[in-house]
């Protein structure tokens, strides 16, 4: 037959067909027209592929015939499947295919929702092959199956579908006909196009059926739910979702809105087919496009234009669209129907074209976007109410402010845009003020290069902004002065001055840095090459702006003309100008005019000095004058000469350094007076100071001041004056000292000094004793007291008054006197002293006239050298007096040299260290030219080199400092030894330091450092330390403290190196390049020391020995990686914390070749410390891991790294994060390790291909053994806490596949290639065999499955190894989760197995199902499996596995059954079908089964004929002879559990094939007859039971009266037999109501089914028959109404008599004659008075309403029954009365009813009263 249907047929042939087919079609009923249509349609229409008229004129008129019939009538189904393959196939005709494609869109409306959802994916594939019209067709019909079915949510499978099966083309034409859909808006008016659409377009997606309403919401929400899980790129989808975000219907835009947010951040904004497909949404058809009017794509509405723009601004590409940018931004300004949202959101568009367009571009559209945002500005308002317009003036300001640093040609020239901008400083509200100034500095960028006339006019613009009220404006005209011109550009200078006393500390800071007040200086101009402008210009500019400044009296009553901070910078600045030009020039040759300038100066200064000025100003002042004075001393001295009495006026002002400077002023003024008017001068001043009534302090220490000065003078002018004079001088100051206060006479002695700097003190008139020898008791006391300035003042002055004396016991009380100070903690108290010995040292570089005519205070102010750089004082030493008596000072030096390296170095004491640290480094440092210094150079160096360790922190850095001072004193030899003793002490390689002797009171730790004693007291001192020990009772412990302190000495040393280090750095040069390699790896240690003092020290010497420190670093990298990998490992935890936080500094940024050596040590290192004993250590770790994780993922990611070096790093570092990092006891490295491999698999693509064996086995055993062990534990004892363990299994597989592992796995799932597979199948069949956790053992399942979707075909030459290992896994498996999973994998594999290994293991499947319990859930598992991943070859073998399925089914085990239900649900389409097409293999099974030796089987084989009996029914005939024989072999013999299964099966047979087993035989129902009364005998209860249920269907079913005789003295036995037993029991009065389950003996069967069985032999029996039996029938119908039975057989009497009645009344109504037969008029009597009273007790005693109204039903036959025989037999017993009783107590409404009717009928019964 198969050969014969391959033979084409003639047209002829196909006529006569097909005439056939419509006349079949025109008789068949409206009931099978779908299933004669299925079968005719798909044959009819490719019928139209022959060539002959007739052929295709009949296939029309049979095409037109179903039009007619189906078209109304849409619950006809046409066949989709049918229609879908005839349209697919690629032999068909274009005119078959025209005419499938309508019946194919025809056949989808009518499809269940099921087919149609399954095949709607398959219409997509390869549709862009398609004619124009079909690809419409198909995608309104996808579109609108999706909407139908997938509005609410798509399944996997079908996502899967709609994923796999769409290519690019045919991708692109399904997302744009979404895309259009979603566009759709249906218009009020109707037709036309869209926003966003053309009408083509609408017409496109509308076809012939208008979409409105909840239609249109489902599809486009259906449309969402695909493409949201089709994981498309973002690119793609992105115009989607926008488009659906703004839909007006709200599901609509709610799921639009979130699909947007998930897909945004994945989503290149910069892909310029996305933005040209927003701009087409945006603008729509521009007019220079040439298209058809109905191609014309309208403008989106609004509410998308405003989502665009959003997207628009975050697009470098949509900035640089020109011109749809342009046409963009005027649409949103100008545009039809613009909004004011709009508009700002355009504007805010402009500022991001303005800062990311091309600049080649912005050239030709940036002017007239410029004109269109000055025209808006023009049409607004300055004070606009609402948000958006003040928003879209920010965003306008911003944009030309932007336009200004793009284009700064357009605004050069003119200085309009700077006046209007500064214009809507002053004018906009507050809110924009802040973005306008951002604009005005943007713009002032664009005017440097102006012409000059447009920068004198723009001056005039700033001075005139810079006073107006508003602070932008100030602001703004301020940042111009200070961008747009030089530093020496007078007018913007003044406008600065102008801004320092403005009420806003921003403007004020601008100033300052305008003027170079502060560190920072103008942009322009770099801090440290300042050029200022000439000093005569800028005093000139100043006075010319305000000719008033000259203006002056000396009464001091004049205004200020500016503010004081005003006239304070000015000043500075001025004086500035005047030092800069005077050391340029020769004091000598300086001209009248600047002379004049000068003078001029002073009266500035003179005005600067008003009364309401400031005390800061005064100050500021008065020394400017004083500085003024230093370089033309003479023109100040006459100066000063004329203004003494205004002078002495400043003596009693309340600021100190106002009445110091005016001291000086005079005393320089008083160099310019005569003799006389000096002596006079200074008589005046001592008589006031010595006068008897006390002055306020500030007029005595005016005085006091004064007559220092102008003594000094006195003495220091050629000739002097008389000693007479100066002699009062001196006792006066003496008198103050011994006499006042502390800080009066610290005054005076300083006052003396100054006159001992210029000569001897002359001695006293009053005792010719020297002033020190006087003074020495008094000093005394006054340096032990606690007043620091004036112990200051005392120290310096003793310096000043050795300087020039000569005798040797005065020098001796002064030394004396200042070695008192060592034990002083007042650093400035120790700076003074050392000055002081410095000048009794001599030497020093300082002069009489620095004292008296300069600002000088003190030397060590004028250093300052904590804070800066040492000056370079030797360039002073030439000035310096060189003493005459050398000899004299020899003792002195000695005296100093041994105090200090005797007794104050190498003290015990630390504040006695720092003094002779302080006093040593001032002698060095002033006094360092001096040879006697020169001589003992070694000596200081190796005294600071012991004190670098000191605890003090002042004495470390005065140490470094003074060896940098040594350095740069000492010669070659001296400079290179130092050089290499710093280096060894910073690479811990120095010399055993000098031994100090320690004493009780040594401090050896600072305190609070170890903590308290155990009473609670300090442990500091090497006595407590001591006693500390000895307590303890561990006297020993004092050498661990020490050690204790040695290492904190070293640290120390290190860091007291490191300063003096970067003194000497600078100057070393050459010298430390040797020592580099070892240097630079342990300063970058250092730098991340602990200790925060350390740190800073490293980092100073590293910045003056490293100029380059990048440089530095790669040259010596593989040295700084070894000395930091070797410290991780310290001992010293401070070292291995250091090291892990240098390490993760340095990796940062470095490529593979500079650390791909060092990558595995530095995995190793991180991974120890982050399992450090110690907390920061670990922290430390932990950073560095998260440096080495961020190095390893980028040099593995082949995106930034070559692939090369991406493969040599991850060859390193998977291998060790596979073994040691995921497999370490660690949590934390644990956790890092995995979250590394799971970053490298996302980052390291094809990278990761060598080692993808490794690692997805590495992942897959981590599942298990990493998975909390909590789980384990809860699901050991799962069973006693009530969890069911395969919903914990569920649970855990659930965790484990959220987990980073899981991730990771499907990572590599992604990279897999065919020379992958030879490496990792074998290591997961390894695995397989191997692996015992759940989570593990799923995990390979599931991977294999995934795997093989991924690989495809490429599979093929694995699959027969993998059948072999995954299917006896799949068997044996006791976790029913593995179990399914690794049935999915075989499933997986099937796919591409060849046949003869699919057919192989689906028949090991399908023999499972008689296995074990285990065996036949795996055989549940597989073939669900198969079923759904191999559709296609589990249909060439269903004849094998549809009979195993079908009658494992019916198994005992509810689970087993339920799984092979669902199995038969998935294989079968519809069940009778599946049967009728099996039925011979199934009924060969059962036969099998039925005969086999378990019984199991024989019971489910039972079952199974009941099955197939009761849905084949007659079909199932030619097969009955077999299973009949079968089940009549098997039901003889032993019983067994579950036999009754059998005759619940012949019961079946014999009811569905009845007529077939009587005709074959007609003896075989008495045998089966007989079979079953056998089995009714048994005495097992449920087998006798089922007997007598099968004996009720037998006797129904084949109907013979025959039958009647042979069962029924059989029943009416057993029904005696059970009334002997029950009377035998005493039965309470209740036992007839009470529902309880009768409890027989053993082998007793309920009477229930033995009523039953009497019932249907009454349905049976002639009536001749049952009047032969009629005594025993009645007393069988009174035994099962008797009291002593349950309801239920009650119910079966009840229903055994209505039968009889119906019996007899068929046979009246049938009497042709109307003559009784008088035996059954008789048993119609009988049965009238023997049963009506049990009925009537029925219904009194039973309260059972069913009873109730059965028992009314059968009394009212009854009486029917009687009323027809009623003449021959009167009524002899009236039971009308308690019917009437019945009724009254009756609740049953039904019930009421019969017995109402009874009670009617009852009167018409003649009686034989």
């Amino acid at each position: 037959m198969e050969a014969s249907s391959s033979i084409p047929k003639s047209d002829g042939e196909v006529e006569e067909m097909l005439d056939r087919m419509l006349t079949r079609l025109a008789l068949c009923d409206e009931s099978k027209l779908e299933a004669l249509v299925s079968n005719l349609l798909p044959l009819t229409i490719s019928s139209l592929s022959a060539q002959s008229p007739l052929v295709r004129n009949k296939v029309l008129e049979i095409l037109s015939h179903v039009n007619k019939r189906v078209k109304h009538q849409h619950e006809i189904g046409l066949p989709l499947f049918s229609l879908w393959n005839l349209y697919t196939d690629p032999a068909a005709s274009p005119m078959v295919r025209n005419f499938a494609i309508v019946y194919l869109e025809m056949a989808f409306e009518r499809a269940p929702a099921k087919e149609r959802e399954q095949i709607a994916p398959k219409t997509l594939e390869n549709l862009s092959k398609l004619p124009q019209q079909h690809q419409e067709i198909l995608l309104r019909v996808a579109i609108k199956v999706i909407g139908e079915c997938h509005a609410k949510q798509i399944c996997d499978d079908v996502s899967a579908k709609y994923t796999s099966l769409i290519a690019s083309q045919d991708r692109e034409l399904f997302l744009d006909f979404c895309l259009h859909m979603l566009l759709y808006q249906p218009s009020s008016q109707g037709g036309g196009s869209s926003p966003g659409l053309s009408v083509f377009q609408v017409n496109r997606i509308m076809g012939k059926q208008a979409l409105k309403g909840d239609m249109l919401t489902k599809r486009k929400l259906g449309i969402l739910n695909v493409i949201g899980t089709m994981d498309q790129p973002g690119e793609s989808v992105y115009p989607l979702y926008i488009a659906a975000s703004v839909d007006s219907q709200e599901p609509v835009a709610k799921k639009g809105e979130d699909l947007l947010k998930k897909t945004a951040s994945a989503t290149n904004l910069d892909d310029p087919k996305l933005i040209n497909r927003l701009f087409l949404l945006f603008n729509g058809t521009t007019a220079t496009e040439h298209v058809a009017p109905e191609h014309n794509v309208a403008p989106g509405n609004t509410a998308l234009k405003m989502k665009l723009m959003s997207a628009f601004c975050r697009s470098i590409a949509a900035a640089n669209n020109f011109p749809a940018t342009l046409q963009c931004i005027f649409g949103c300004m100008f545009g039809t129907g613009t909004t004011l949202r709009l508009k700002q959101m355009g504007m805010e568009f402009t500022v991001w074209v303005f800062k990311h367009g091309k600049i080649e571009q912005l050239k030709l559209m940036g002017p007239v976007i410029l004109n269109a945002i000055l025209k808006m500005l023009d049409g607004s308002t300055h004070s606009e109410a609402d948000t958006l317009s003040r928003e879209t003036k920010t965003f306008s300001f911003q944009a030309i402010g932007l336009i200004a640093q793009r284009l700064p040609h357009l605004f050069r020239e003119k200085t309009e845009m700077a006046a209007r901008l500064f214009d809507a400083l002053k004018l906009e509200t507050q809110s924009l003020r802040s973005t306008i100034q951002e604009a005005v500095i943007s713009l002032a960028s664009a005017y440097k290069d102006s012409p000059e006339n447009i920068l004198k006019d723009l001056e005039v613009l700033l001075l005139a902004n810079s006073l107006a009220e508003q602070n932008e404006a100030r602001f703004c005209a301020l940042r111009w002065a200070t961008s747009l011109y030089n530093s020496q550009h007078c007018p913007s200078l003044y406008i600065c001055m102008l801004s320092v006393a403005d009420p806003k500390l921003d403007i004020r800071e601008l100033a300052l840095e305008g003027l170079f007040l502060k560190e920072e200086g103008r942009s322009i101009v770099s801090n440290h090459d300042h050029k200022y402008p000439k000093f005569v210009e800028m005093l000139e500019y100043i006075l010319k702006q305000q000719p008033k400044l000259l203006d002056s009296t000396e009464m001091r009553s004049q205004k200020l003309l500016f503010p004081s901070q005003v006239y304070l910078v000015m000043i500075k600045f001025l004086v500035k100008c005047f030092e800069l030009e005077m050391e340029e020039r020769n004091p000598q040759a300086v001209g009248t005019e600047f002379l004049n300038s000068v003078q001029r100066m002073c009266l500035l200064l003179e005005h600067s000095l008003a009364f309401e000025g400031s005390a800061e100003l005064h100050a500021c002042a008065s020394k400017a004058l004083v500085s003024v004075g230093s370089y033309l001393p003479e023109m100040v001295e006459v100066y000063c000469s004329q203004k003494i009495v205004w002078l002495r006026r400043l003596l009693s002002h309340t600021d100190l350094s106002t009445r110091e400077s005016a001291s000086r002023l005079i005393g320089m003024g008083s160099c310019a007076l005569s003799d006389a008017e000096s002596c006079s001068l200074l008589s005046e001043l001592i008589s006031s100071v010595s006068q008897p009534q006390k002055l306020r302090f500030e007029e005595q220490h005016g005085r006091l001041c004064a007559v220092g000065y102008v003594s000094a003078h006195c003495l220091y002018r050629m000739p002097a004056v008389s000693e007479a004079v100066t002699q009062n001088a001196v006792k006066c100051l003496v008198d103050v000292v011994n006499l006042e206060t502390a800080l009066l006479a610290s005054v005076a002695m300083e006052a003396l000094g100054h006159i001992g700097i210029c000569s001897a003190l002359p001695l006293l008139v009053s005792n010719s004793s020297p002033v020190l020898e006087v003074l020495q008791d008094r000093l005394s006391k006054l340096l032990s007291g606690d007043d620091i300035k004036s112990i200051q003042k005392i120290a310096l002055s003793l310096g000043h008054i050795c300087s020039n004396e000569m005798s040797s016991s005065h020098l001796k009380i002064a030394l004396d006197l200042l070695f008192s100070l060592s034990r002083s903690k007042a650093e400035e108290i120790l700076f003074a002293a050392g000055e002081a010995l410095s000048f009794l040292w001599g030497g020093v570089p300082v002069t009489a006239d620095m004292i008296l005519k300069t600002n000088f205070s003190s030397l060590s102010m004028d250093s300052n050298f904590l804070m800066r750089e040492l000056k370079n004082l030797s360039q002073n030493m030439s000035d310096a007096k060189t003493d005459a008596n050398e000899d004299n000072r020899v003792a002195t030096r000695n005296t100093i040299t041994g105090k200090l390296f005797d007794t104050l170095l190498y003290s015990s004491r630390k504040d006695e260290r720092c003094a002779g640290t302080v006093w040593m480094l001032s002698l060095t440092m002033y006094c360092g030219q001096q040879p006697s210094i020169q001589l003992m150079l070694p000596k200081i160096q190796e005294a600071f080199s012991h004190l670098l360790g000191d605890q003090n922190e002042l004495t470390q850095e005065l140490a470094s400092q003074g060896m940098s001072i040594v350095y740069d004193l000492g010669d070659a030899s001296m400079k290179q030894n130092l050089v290499d003793a710093l280096v060894n002490t910073l690479t811990g390689t120095s010399k055993r330091k000098r031994a100090i002797k320690l004493v009780e009171e040594s401090e050896v730790f600072q305190e609070g450092t170890i903590g308290e004693s155990p009473s609670g007291g300090k442990i500091s001192t090497y006595k407590e330390l001591c006693n500390l020990a000895n307590e303890m009772g561990q006297p020993d412990l004092i050498y661990k403290f020490m050690d204790l302190a040695n290492h904190q000495a070293s640290l120390n040393s290190k860091r007291g190196a490191a300063f003096g280090f970067s003194k000497i750095a600078k100057q070393a040069g050459d010298a430390l390049q040797p020592h580099l390699q070892l240097l630079i790896p342990r300063l970058i240690r250092y730098q991340y020391d602990p200790d925060k003092n350390v740190q800073d020290a490293m980092a100073h010497i590293w910045k003056a020995l490293i100029q380059d420190p990048k440089k530095a670093v790669d040259e010596h990298l593989n040295h700084i990686f070894d000395d930091l990998l070797v410290q991780c490992g310290s001992r010293l935890w401070r070292s291995r914390e250091a090291s892990c936080l240098a390490l993760a500094d340095i990796i940062q940024g470095r490529k593979f070749d500079q650390v791909g050596e060092h990558l595995k040590r530095l995995w190793i290192a991180s991974f120890r410390a982050m399992d450090d004993i110690k907390e920061t250590v670990r922290n430390a770790g932990e950073k560095l891991c998260r440096a080495v994780t961020s190095l390893t993922i980028r040099i593995c990611d082949v995106t930034l790294t070559k692939l090369s070096d991406a493969r040599q790093a991850m060859d390193i570092v998977l291998p060790l994060l596979l073994s040691e990092g995921i497999m370490s006891k660690v949590n934390s490295v644990r956790k890092a390790s995995i979250g590394v491999v799971m970053k490298l698999a996302k980052g390291a693509g094809i990278a990761l291909r060598p080692h993808l064996s490794d690692l997805v086995c590495c992942m897959l055993e981590s599942l298990s053994s990493l998975e909390d062990q909590g789980l384990n534990y809860v699901e050991l004892h799962a069973a006693n806490i009530g969890i069911e363990t395969e919903k914990l299994e569920n649970l855990r597989i659930s965790i484990s596949k959220g987990s980073p592992m899981w991730e990771t796995l499907d990572l590599c799932i992604n990279i897999v290639d065919i020379e992958s597979l030879d490496q990792l199948i074998p290591r997961l069949t390894q695995l397989v065999r191997g692996s015992v956790g759940l989570n593990t053992r799923v995990g390979v399942a599931s991977f294999f499955s995934l795997l093989i979707q991924k690989v495809g075909t490429e599979i093929k030459p694995f699959t027969g190894m993998l059948l072999r290992l995954l299917f006896p896994v799949a068997k044996e498996e006791k976790s029913s989760a593995a179990k399914r999973a690794f049935s999915s994998a075989c499933g997986i594999v099937l796919k591409y197995s060849s046949p003869s290994q699919a057919q192989s293991l689906i028949e090991e499947t399908a023999a499972l199902h008689s296995g074990d319990r285990s065996s036949q859930i795996a055989c549940a598992s597989l073939l669900k499996s198969f079923s759904s991943t191999a559709p296609d070859i589990m249909s060439g073998h269903q004849s094998t596995i549809i009979p195993a399925i079908f009658i494992s089914r019916f198994e005992d085990d509810k689970q087993i059954s339920s799984l092979f239900e669902e199995v038969w649900e998935d294989i079968t389409s519809g069940e009778r079908v599946t049967l009728q097409l099996f039925l011979q293999e199934i009924v060969n099974h059962i036969c099998e089964s039925i005969t086999s030796s378990s019984w199991a089987s024989k019971k489910k084989s039972g079952r199974a004929i009941c099955k197939l009996s009761e849905v084949l029914g007659e079909s199932l005939s030619p097969h009955h002879n077999r299973l009949l024989q079968c089940l009549v072999n098997e039901i003889p013999g032993r019983l067994w559990e579950g036999k009754d299964a059998l005759l619940d099966a012949l019961g079946a047979l014999s009811v569905s094939c009845h007529e077939a087993i009587t005709n074959e035989d007609p003896t075989s129902p008495t045998t089966i007859l007989s079979l079953i009364c056998f089995a009714c005998k048994k005495k097992v209860k449920k087998y006798r039971e089922s007997a007598f249920s099968c004996l009720e269907k037998v006797i129904i079913a084949f109907g013979d009266p025959e039958f009647f005789n042979t069962v029924f003295p059989m029943l009416y036995e057993i029904c005696n037999t059970a009334s002997v037993r029950k009377s035998s029991q005493v039965p309470s009065a209740s036992d007839a109501v009470k529902i309880e389950s009768e409890n027989g003996d053993d082998g007793q069967v309920s009477l229930e089914k033995i009523m039953e069985c009497v019932t249907s032999c009454i349905q049976v029996a002639t009536i001749d028959d049952i009047l032969r039996r009629k005594a025993d029938l009645i007393h069988v119908l009174l035994i099962s109404l008797s009291p002593g039975f349950l309801w239920n057989v009650k119910m079966s009497g009840i229903s055994c008599v209505g039968k009889l009645c119906s019996r007899f009344q068929r046979l009246w109504n049938d009497s042709m004659d109307g003559l009784l037969p008088s035996d059954a008029t008789k048993f119609a009597h009988e049965l009238y008075h023997s049963l009506v009273p049990k009925l009537l007790e029925c219904i009194i005693t039973v309260k059972i309403a069913q009873v109730h109204v059965a028992a009314s039903q059968c009394l009212f036959e009854l009486i029917q029954l009687y009323s027809m025989v009623s003449s021959l037999h009167p009524v002899e017993v009236d039971f009308k009365a308690e019917i009437i009783s019945l009724l009254e107590v009756e609740k049953s409404e039904e019930a009421k009813s019969l017995l109402r009717k009874s009670r009617d009928t009852l009167p018409n019964l003649p009686s034989l009263s």
